[in-house]
């Protein structure tokens, strides 16, 4: 029998797994994916916002020095755009000279690559990959994961880390307020005439809402949430039209864009548990909470939800407590809960107004970001939504 299991080699599980042996437990990490696609993931598209607190956690963690420092790219300011607005709302800067950005970004290939390598240098994980879980029983002392390949697997704890439409959450019985935006994510790499200054921008317009991610040199990531109707037109385009258009909606601020590799797209759900726990079961990372990719703030929040529950589990071993306690795992779900609730009611608020195209909503968002360009704890609301820590490792503001 293990002393935990987790369900999900993505980052998050990976970074508990790795944190966990640290502690001195057992743990198996099962994934339905093969083998070899965990140890070198394909290509998303997706680039992952760290925080500086996430870097710590990495860093601490022995992943952050498996990233080649080519595969990071600095943010140095970030803006918000709203409709036909040519003045950005900046949420935080810091300038040519700061020591350190305002945070960075990772592809996320490179991040699953550096945890899986963390992982699989460690003797006390069990890598399980190929096969995935049928079913989920409960035992005097553990919960058992029945598995595809016809085998069984005890563990004290069991930790659900498989993404935001979790069949982990589902065969607990924990439900979930999930909801289909009715949009569409689209991710690639432009390269650009003009220098991205290292500032990534969100812009939120009637049709649309779009954001620009720097990387290195004059190459940035595209984000762009559309309907599935516009995604489908997206992905008819050949590369000269595609470009052309993305270029156009992107009103040729960085001059002409040309897309450099493949376009990637997916539907866009959100959720939240209404519990973080079950009997020896916990939440993590999307399957806790799926944030919209507008916060910018998705696996900085997953990787909070690591160290809450690595905290309480190592509360409860010095307290002589089993890590399956149902004491230990209500007190990760409310600190987790508390930590996150604000974040998910906000972006959902934001989200909502910045969907709705009528005129009313309309004057509402340049209200809004008007009175945050005047009243600066209002900005620094914003920005603490969008960089978490960041300001505590840049020079005070005057």
């Amino acid at each position: 029998m293990k002393d935990v299991a987790i369900v999900g080699a993505g980052p998050a599980g990976l970074c508990l797994a790795v944190e966990l042996a640290a502690l001195g437990l057992t743990v198996a990490v099962i994934d339905r994916a093969p083998r070899a696609a965990l140890a070198e993931p394909a290509d998303d598209g997706r680039e992952i916002a760290l925080t500086h607190a996430s870097r710590r956690r990495l860093e601490a963690a022995g992943i952050w020095s498996r990233i080649a420092e080519a595969h990071v790219a600095p943010i140095r300011a970030a803006q918000l755009y709203d409709g036909d607005a040519t003045r950005p709302l900046t949420l935080a800067e810091v300038d040519a000279t700061a020591v350190h950005p305002l945070g960075q970004f990772v592809a996320n290939r490179h991040l699953r690559r550096a945890a899986f390598e963390a992982a699989q240098a460690d003797s006390r994980i069990e890598l399980i990959a190929g096969t995935g879980v049928t079913a989920l029983e409960t035992a005097t002392d553990s919960r058992v994961l029945l598995r595809e390949d016809g085998e069984r697997l005890a563990a004290r704890l069991v930790v659900a880390a498989d993404g935001r439409l979790s069949a982990m959450r589902r065969q607990a019985g924990v439900p979930a307020q999930l909801e289909d935006t009715g949009r569409h994510v689209l991710v690639c790499r432009m390269a650009h005439e003009h220098a991205h200054d290292q500032v990534t921008w969100s812009w939120f317009g009637y049709r649309r809402a779009l954001a620009l991610l720097p990387l290195s040199g004059r190459t940035s990531s595209v984000v762009m949430t559309v309907t599935p109707d516009e995604a489908e037109w997206l992905h008819s385009l050949d590369a000269g039209a595609f470009s052309a258009a993305v270029s156009d909606f992107y009103r040729h601020r960085l001059g002409a864009m040309q897309r450099v590799g493949d376009l990637h797209g997916y539907p866009l759900w959100i959720g939240y548990a209404e519990r973080l726990h079950a009997e020896r079961l916990a939440l993590i990372g999307d399957a806790a909470i799926g944030l919209h990719p507008a916060t910018a703030h998705g696996f900085n929040v997953g990787l909070a939800s690591v160290e809450r529950l690595v905290g309480e589990i190592a509360r409860g071993q010095r307290q002589g407590r089993d890590i399956g306690d149902a004491d230990v795992l209500a007190a990760y779900d409310r600190a987790h809960r508390q930590a996150t609730r604000p974040l998910w009611l906000a972006s959902r608020a934001v989200v909502g107004l910045y969907n709705d195209t009528r005129p009313p909503a309309r004057l509402m968002r340049r209200a809004a970001l008007g009175l945050a360009r005047r009243v600066t704890p209002l900005r620094w609301g914003l920005e603490h939504y969008l960089l978490s820590d960041s300001r505590r490792a840049t020079s005070p503001r005057p």
